[in-house]
Order: C-alpha cells, then sequence, then structure tokens
C-alpha cells in the first residue's frame, strides 16, 4: 500500500519548513506528497463544501495557502524520489493551455514524478473573482482534459471545442511520464458528486476519493464500477487514493482498503500529531511497517 501526505503547501509559513517536511517524508518512506487548492477564500461565501457538514472549508481567509504548482516545483527540486500530487487543482477555471505547459515542466523537472489531481470546482465565488463562469463548469472540465492531452503528445495540436480553440501549434516540454499508451502527466479526477464518477471512468487515470473511513468509501467504489461497466473499462485500471485518518482506524482497515482495490493512503498532517516533521518518525515506526 502507497503512502501520502497531504498538504504540503497550507499553513506554510515560509519555504524552508515545507522542504524539511517534505525531505523527512522522503526519507521515512512516504511515497507521496499532495497540496490542496484555492486561489482565494471569500470572508463570506454561500457556496457548499459538499465535504463538510456546515458546508464549509476549515482554513480561514488569512490561511497561506501556496499555490500548488509553485510549492511541489520547490519540492521537486530538494527532493529524488517521493511522488508530488495536486489534491485537487480545479481545472475549470483555469487557462489550460497554461496549466498543460506548467503541469508538463513540472513532471520534466522532477523526472517523472508529477500526478495532476483535478476537480470541477464547487465555489461559485472563486470562479467569480477569477472572472470564469461558474455553470457549464463541467462540460468545461471534460474538454479541458481532452485538450491537455493533446497539448501533451508533442504532436500539432489540432482542437476545436465550444470552450478552447487550438490550431497549428506544438507545446513542449512534453511529460516525461507515459499512460495509456500516450505521453502524458497521470490525470486524478477528485470528487464523488454529480458526474465525478462518468468522469473517472471517461478521463481519470486515478480517482481522489473525499472519503476519511472504509466505509464511506465502500458504496462509492460500487458506483465507480457501475460507471466503469458503462463505458468498458476494466475498473482495476483507476488508480484509487482516498484519505486515511489512522486514529480513526484500526491497521485492519487497511485489509480491507486493499480489497476495495485502493492503492494509496493519503494521510492529513493535521491526523500526525505535534510538529508534523517529527510526528512522522512515530508515524513510520507505527503504521509504515503494517502497511507495507
Amino acid at each position: 500500500m502507497k503512502v501520502g501526505l497531504i498538504p504540503v503547501n497550507i499553513g506554510v509559513s515560509g519555504l524552508e519548513p515545507m522542504l524539511v517536511l517534505a525531505e523527512k517524508a522522503e526519507q521515512v518512506g512516504i511515497e507521496s506528497l499532495w497540496t490542496f487548492e484555492h486561489v482565494v477564500v471569500p470572508v463570506d461565501y454561500k457556496s457548499k463544501y459538499p465535504y463538510s457538514a456546515d458546508g464549509k472549508m476549515g482554513v480561514t481567509p488569512e490561511t497561506n495557502f501556496i499555490d500548488p504548482l509553485v510549492a511541489l516545483t520547490a519540492i521537486a527540486a530538494r527532493t529524488r524520489r517521493v511522488r508530488l500530487g495536486t489534491g485537487v487543482n480545479i481545472l475549470s477555471q483555469v487557462n489550460p493551455l497554461y496549466l498543460a505547459k506548467q503541469a508538463a515542466s513540472l513532471d520534466l523537472l522532477s523526472n517523472g514524478r508529477f500526478m495532476l489531481g483535478v476537480g470541477v470546482g464547487w465555489l461559485r465565488e472563486e470562479f467569480d473573482a477569477l472572472g470564469v463562469p461558474y455553470e457549464r463548469r463541467g462540460a468545461r472540465f471534460d474538454d479541458y482534459v481532452v485538450a491537455m492531452r493533446k497539448a501533451w503528445s508533442g504532436e500539432v495540436v489540432e482542437h476545436e471545442s465550444e470552450f478552447v480553440s487550438w490550431h497549428g501549434f506544438k507545446q513542449y516540454p512534453v511529460p516525461v511520464q507515459k499512460h495509456a499508451g500516450r505521453t502524458s502527466v497521470p490525470i486524478v479526477v477528485g470528487g464523488s458528486k454529480g458526474k465525478a464518477f462518468e468522469r473517472v471512468a471517461k478521463y481519470g487515470d486515478g480517482w481522489y476519493a473525499p472519503t476519511a473511513a472504509v466505509s464511506q468509501l465502500e458504496p462509492l467504489v460500487k458506483q465507480l464500477h457501475a460507471a466503469c461497466a458503462k463505458v468498458g473499462r476494466d475498473p482495476k485500471t483507476v488508480e484509487i487514493s482516498c484519505m486515511w485518518i489512522p486514529a480513526m482506524e484500526h491497521a485492519d482497515a487497511v485489509a480491507k482498503y486493499r480489497e476495495l482495490g485502493v492503492s494509496r493512503l493519503i494521510v492529513p498532517v493535521m491526523a500526525l500529531g505535534g510538529p508534523p516533521a517529527d510526528a512522522l518518525d512515530k508515524f513510520a515506526n507505527e503504521w509504515l511497517a503494517k502497511l507495507a
């Protein structure tokens, strides 16, 4: 079982503490480091965060939210093995050509360690601040994924759609990694609401499940399998990553995660207890051997 850590880019006081945490995580055997993303956190918002009971994010507007790609590029320069993932970036509200360039550049500079986790988005106020329509964000997301993979191909790009008009250019660098027979950064689709499972089945190399317990995950995996069946895809080709809070579940729960097809458990930094860099030693001693 792979074990990741999230988030490495929030509440950061400066470069060195973030890099110390990343180095320590790599040293003790953490497989991947992940980020959260919001460009802004409104002082007040009517939008409902779909994964908490009160509909609110667990951060204040004053919380340092280091840009995920900036944070992961810095971490890439200080590490050698640990994989780097966004969990997740909001694809529907950005320029996809810029994101394609940034993702491929990070993949090259990290020697093929980057995973682009993406979501549709839920915070209308953030879309408004960026000047991007909130409506049809799902359709925009789908189109952007297809278009970005064309940009990563290294071939002449031709893509005409409702949202994008790209013609007659190439974009380099291309990613180091190859997935499903194509040169591409792996795309990890996040979420469990709306058409999330349809998008995972159609477009995702992986699925980022917003769950914190195996009991929450089990019914969602059934929905994923159903969505894969509709498009004729083997669900085993979808790498499943999910949040995991060790203190909430016994080590025996890991066997159940494996049975459900989970490849990666991602531990929230705040769940480690104590200063993260120090707590990683304790976590490694108590848990990593059991998860191997």
